[in-house]
């Protein structure tokens, strides 16, 4: 039995669930995948990283930047370039921005906050329930083959930190949930995109070095197909080939998500980059896509946390709250600490992501 279950262990759900474990709840974060971080995400392919999720950060307001402080004083986050590039008739334009990353991947920002967390993966919420005393039950999926974890948990308060469709497939008006609880969430709408990684030869290495590109990052905000280009490798320490990062159009990703045939998929949007910006990239040497079905929250509700009145304490957070991704899911996390800790002991919190 367990103060807090925080369901997800993305920004949000960890954030939410370090700050009450230093103000001394017992808390468990539940992830359906191996690992921390949700789209601050980074895969382990052909013998290098690349990061499928979050680009990078960049100082979106006071907490993304008290992170991005304590990241780079530990050396896990260092400074990647101060422009970026956005693409449009033809022509790369360099716009001022400071961009963090972690040669380590991004899914690093995760890790670190998840320390010292009891974080419980390859477990998908299947449902949840209120047990005869007044706490909640959580009836838990397995998603992974390790088997050594209980498949159910007991909480006094529930935090909810995952997309909208996901949380609607265990919260109902049967829970006491009211009708307007319910609408808000079904309200909340998010853009897919699916983001291919591809290697090239370790050869074209020295043709980035004769073309001498004086970018990093190119965004594309009127293709139709193309959302977002990165030289990933070069966030690497030791990288041995380049490495390049796609991301799609929302529309290009509503039109291909369900597509059975990924590669061709992705081959589709290099294609695309190859006519752009180099016309090799479309010859990877290996490519591996992703498909991120919520991955950005495109009509976010007015509201720092969205809190279900009228049953046992539960919240839901994320950046489907507020608006600023990364800032949002932040921010959104750390009201939901502070209301859960207001409906159970209300001990004092730390806000500092540095203890």
């Amino acid at each position: 039995m367990f103060d807090v279950v925080a369901i997800g262990a993305g920004m949000a759900g960890l954030i939410c669930a370090r700050q009450l474990r230093l103000a001394g709840y017992s808390v468990a974060v539940v992830e359906k995948s191996r690992g921390p971080g949700g789209r601050v995400a980074t895969r382990r392919v052909h013998g290098t990283r690349a990061d499928h999720g979050a680009r990078y950060l960049e100082p979106q307001g006071d907490a993304v930047q008290a992170l991005i402080d304590v990241l780079v004083d530990r050396q896990i986050l260092q400074l990647w370039t101060d422009s970026v590039g956005e693409f449009r008739q033809g022509e790369i334009l360099s716009i001022p921005s400071s961009c963090y990353v972690a040669p380590a991947g991004m899914n690093a920002v995760g890790k670190y906050i998840a320390e010292g967390l009891d974080v419980w993966y390859g477990r998908r919420v299947k449902a949840i329930s209120r047990t005869e005393s007044e706490m909640w039950h959580l009836a838990l999926e397995v998603t992974d083959d390790n088997l050594e974890l209980p498949q159910e948990l007991i909480a006094r308060a529930v935090v909810v930190a995952i997309p909208a469709p996901q949380a609607l497939m265990f919260l109902d008006t049967e829970l006491g949930f009211s009708s307007d609880f319910l609408d808000k969430l079904r309200s909340v709408e998010y853009d897919a995109c699916i983001t291919v990684m591809a290697g090239y030869p370790a050869a074209k290495q020295q043709d980035l070095s004769n073309l001498n590109p004086q970018w990093k990052s190119v965004a594309f905000p009127d293709d139709a197909d193309l959302g977002w280009i990165g030289l990933d490798s070069s966030k690497r320490l030791d990288s041995q080939q380049p490495v390049f990062v796609v991301h799609s159009s929302g529309d290009f990703a509503d039109r291909h998500l369900e597509s059975v045939d990924l590669p061709t998929v992705g081959q589709q949007l290099l294609d695309r980059a190859s006519e752009h910006l180099i016309p090799w990239l479309n010859q990877p040497e290996w490519l591996q896509v992703h498909r991120w079905r919520y991955a950005f929250c495109r009509n976010p509700l007015p509201v720092s946390c969205l809190v279900a009145q009228e049953t046992l304490p539960l919240v839901c957070a994320g950046d489907l709250c507020g608006e600023g991704q990364i800032e949002a899911a932040l921010r959104s996390g750390v009201a939901a600490a502070v209301w859960v800790d207001s409906q159970l002991q209300d001990l004092p919190l730390d806000f500092s992501v540095n203890s």
